[in-house]
């Protein structure tokens, strides 16, 4: 059943903006780092003076797996709330107890003060950062037939081009000790480069560099020279480090 947990903060916005317009009027000068410092300082204070009003926690209750299945749901089989960051309906909220859920693709946080958890709303939400890794929320594309399936990304190079991992996990049956069913949750993992609006499905090193083929022996070049390897626990860091390269060898 779905639950939606809102609340009115007129009135905290009210004094939040007369506390601030002397100061506002104070820096309308200053460089654009300062104003985004400012802006930084000026939303973290903010919730913490609202709280549990935070449009943050809108959202559906999360519930969690039949403890029978073996394994967990979660990204990097991390399944303990970890501090975060999340940016939703356009705003950038720091320090969020955060579980990131890959067989429904859902971010759960703790609501405030409160041992309820619930899902944020996909839609509202752009980007989260959870255990050093940073997702993008891919929405449908109707016009676009070279996009991928929606959902969220693990961004492992944002530049001019990108890097992406799909993230998944699926819940498969088989017999176990005695010819029981068991249930177990399996991880699945893809890669994409995206490039001048399209997706690439890259899985190899061949397969990357014939995406960026107008510099491949560059490439080819520096990926000897930096020994970099596209093998099992090397291969995101590999290519993370070659489409960096790729972007500074197009400026």
């Amino acid at each position: 059943m779905l639950k939606t947990y809102t609340a009115s903060f007129l009135c905290a916005i009210t004094v939040l903006l007369a506390g601030n317009s002397a100061l506002a009027q104070t820096i309308a000068a200053d460089s654009l780092n300062r104003k985004q410092a400012l802006y930084v300082n000026t939303t973290d204070n903010f919730y913490r003076t609202i709280g549990s009003q935070s449009m943050l926690y809108n959202g559906k209750d999360y519930e969690f797996y039949d403890p029978l299945l073996k394994g967990n749901a979660y990204v990097f089989d991390n399944n303990t709330f970890n501090p975060g960051t999340v940016v939703y309906d356009g705003v950038l909220y720091k320090n969020v107890n955060m579980l990131y859920d890959l067989y429904k693709d859902e971010v759960v946080i703790q609501l405030y003060n409160s041992a309820l958890k619930i899902t944020l709303l996909k839609e509202r939400v752009t980007s989260f950062d959870l255990l050093d890794h940073h997702f993008v929320n891919i929405k449908a594309d109707s016009t676009n037939t070279n996009s991928v399936s929606p959902g969220y990304y693990d961004q492992l190079y944002g530049g001019k081009i990108q890097v992406l991992a799909r993230r998944e996990k699926s819940i498969q049956t088989s017999q176990g000790f005695a010819g029981a069913l068991e249930s177990y949750f399996l991880p699945s993992l893809g890669y994409y480069l995206y490039k001048n609006g399209t997706y690439y499905s890259v899985s190899s090193e061949g397969s990357f560099l014939n995406v960026l083929k107008d510099k491949k022996k560059d490439l080819q070049q520096y990926i000897k020279a930096n020994k970099l390897k596209f093998k099992k626990y090397q291969r995101e860091d590999a290519m993370a480090k070659v489409a960096a390269y790729y972007d500074h060898l197009a400026d």
